[in-house]
């Protein structure tokens, strides 16, 4: 029995300016596992987004998509004159063209039950308008207005946005084929931004990592951020951790005459991949700030946008364009999703670690799959395995992590440099090599077996170095495995990057199920007693102080001590928060009991009592 509206019109009458068909969104996921997600899942209105940092990947896939659409294709080598731009260019306007032929051929299909034009519907919210006028087009009787109804809704359905993401800080110097330094737009973020900027996309790109001020200027070179009578070719969205950290960048591109069109905030540690922890300032508290005070940042920054606009001699804005606040990192359930949309008035959630196991929106290869589907909590752990120095979600079922391992028993540690994207360090050399890289390991631990220090002391420090991997090659080979184009270098092992919240899902499941489970259709959540998800965040917190404090031993540092009491006091100041916010979660499941515990825990964080 399908719900009908009176009259049926009002439902049909649906703006698409600023339209987004579904409530959440899918966060990049590594190099590799969601860098084609779009050509996956845009056709059903749902937005995703792809890493741009990996050129050679993006060629490979290139190569593979055009082959297989039968596309012309003509390879650009490495030899070419800016060729990591060209790459990253051709590969976004591949994937728009077969998002385009996809959509116009969804368009054209019979409303008929398994075709992927029901398919997009039935996919929807329930509370969704275009859902509502779908159900209503179902249940129709008259022929003629029935297909009046048909035609009206193919009109109104849109493709998801199909977004990119660069990691800012991720940006070093690039070498000519004579081993001289090219100019700065050369470096690894600059020219990606490039690639980016001179595609064919009419979408977002994301800002990860930080803030690097190189970036951000060059971004002024780019007509397609700038308005055109009030509307934007493209888009800039900044991860953020905080409010501040919004505002300050928000401010910094502002009075460039840009525009930020999305502050997403992301949890410090409650996330895949690389984890950002704050000093302790929890995910509620943050979400509030935003809720209280984006209309004036908002306010704020479109008179120093358009004032920078102004300054530039470029058409201002007529209006206030649309900024939007969206969060992601652990939310698990539909109850969450909705919460976070309703309470803290969010435009979309991102759901990320769980597509991990929808093989129709991401890439895992089939072993790394299925160990995904059958693993326990503590098979997903907090590490230091990036060579950036940030700490890093890790998965110790992982064929990367064993063969990490192996090379150790071998005696040969550390990792082939090929790709060298996340190379900083020049301890030793001049030129900037990884940590994980095997040259590195080799001589850091050549030092380390020379100093005046315990064996004790020298394997825990040989220890820590011989943790770091090589992510560049670990973070990519997946989708290779799974596409069966040849590995490079014949390095096979696989690396992946879940968040913890991965822990409350098992099984593979279709892209129907996750979606349906998002929205509250069907439950897919294990039997694993999985706490609310600002508990998991601060149980997180509480952990990591504790591994500070450990790691800080008896020889604490004022400074260290400084640190660990701010950390503390922001967490007591979240954990009062959520007691405050406790009449307000009366249908939201917030163990009152689980809070107390973990304020007991924090007040008992060991020999910092007394600071």
């Amino acid at each position: 029995m399908f719900l009908i509206p009176s009259p049926p019109t009002l439902y049909l009458s649906i703006t698409l300016k600023n339209f987004t068909p579904h409530s959440f969104h899918i966060p990049v996921l590594g190099l590799s596992f969601s860098v084609d997600s779009p050509a996956k899942v845009a056709r059903y209105g749902i937005s995703s987004v792809m890493s741009i940092m990996d050129d050679g990947l993006l060629e490979n896939l290139r190569a593979f998509y055009c082959h297989q659409h039968k596309f012309p294709f003509h390879h650009i080598t490495k030899k070419e004159y800016d060729s990591r731009a060209k790459r990253i260019t051709a590969y976004l306007n591949t994937i728009k063209r077969m998002v385009d032929k996809q959509f116009a051929e969804l368009q054209q299909l019979d409303f008929k039950e398994g075709t992927d034009l029901w398919k997009y519907f039935e996919m929807l919210p329930d509370h969704s308008p275009l859902k509502i006028s779908f159900e209503c087009m179902c249940a129709e009787q008259d022929a003629a207005v029935k297909e009046q109804m048909q035609n009206q809704l193919r009109q109104q359905i849109k493709p998801g946005s199909i977004d990119v993401n660069i990691m800012a800080k991720v940006d070093n110097p690039t070498y000519n084929q004579k081993g001289e330094p090219m100019p700065d737009e050369f470096s690894d973020a600059l020219s990606a931004l490039r690639g980016y900027a001179q595609s064919d996309l009419v979408s977002s790109i994301i800002f990860s990592a930080g803030y690097n001020p190189r970036l951000y200027s060059y971004i002024e070179q780019f007509e397609d951020f700038y308005p055109d009578k009030d509307f934007l070719r493209k888009k800039i969205i900044l991860k953020v951790s905080d409010f501040r950290s919004a505002m300050v960048q928000g401010k910094i591109l502002a009075k460039k005459g840009l525009w930020v069109s999305d502050f997403r905030i992301e949890s410090g540690l409650n996330c895949g991949g690389h984890t950002f922890a704050t000093d302790g300032i929890l995910l509620g508290p943050i979400l509030e700030e935003f809720r209280k005070n984006k209309k004036a940042l908002q306010a704020e920054l479109f008179e120093m946008c358009n004032q920078g606009l102004k300054a530039k001699g470029r058409q201002e804005f007529t209006s206030m364009p649309v900024q939007k606040v969206t969060a992601q990192g652990g939310v698990g359930n539909n109850e969450e999703h909705e919460f976070l949309l309703s309470y803290f008035e969010l435009d979309s959630v991102g759901w990320g670690s769980p597509f991990l196991l929808v093989p129709e929106a991401t890439n895992v290869d089939d072993e790394t799959l299925q160990k995904l589907a059958t693993a326990v909590k503590e098979d997903y752990y907090l590490s230091y395995a990036s060579p950036l120095g940030v700490p890093f979600n890790n998965f110790r079922k992982s064929s990367g992590e064993t063969q990490r391992k192996e090379r150790i028993v071998k005696n040969r540690p550390g990792s082939p440099c090929y790709k060298k994207m996340l190379s900083s360090n020049t301890e030793f050399t001049e030129k900037i090599i990884c940590t994980s890289s095997r040259q590195y390991q080799n001589l850091k631990i050549k030092q380390i077996k020379s100093q005046p220090i315990s064996e004790e002391e020298k394997q825990q420090l040989i220890d820590k170095i011989e943790e770091k991997d090589c992510l560049c090659e670990g973070l990519t080979t997946s989708v290779l495995l799974k596409y069966k184009i040849p590995v490079p270098h014949n390095i096979k092992a696989v690396t992946i990057c879940p968040g913890p919240n991965l822990a409350y899902f098992s099984g593979v499941h279709s892209l129907k199920e996750m979606i349906s489970h998002i929205y509250g259709r069907v439950h897919l959540n294990n039997k694993l007693e999985r706490p609310n998800m600002f508990i998991n965040e601060l149980q997180l917190y509480v952990d990591y102080l504790q591994r500070q404090i450990t790691e800080f031993g008896d020889s604490i540092s004022e400074k260290q001590k400084k640190y660990v009491d701010k950390f503390k006091t922001n967490l007591q100041s979240g954990i009062d928060y959520y007691k405050n916010l406790l009449p307000r979660f009366a249908n939201f499941s917030f163990n009152s009991m689980q809070l107390c515990s973990l304020e007991l825990k924090l007040a008992h964080t060991g020999i910092f009592e007394e600071v």
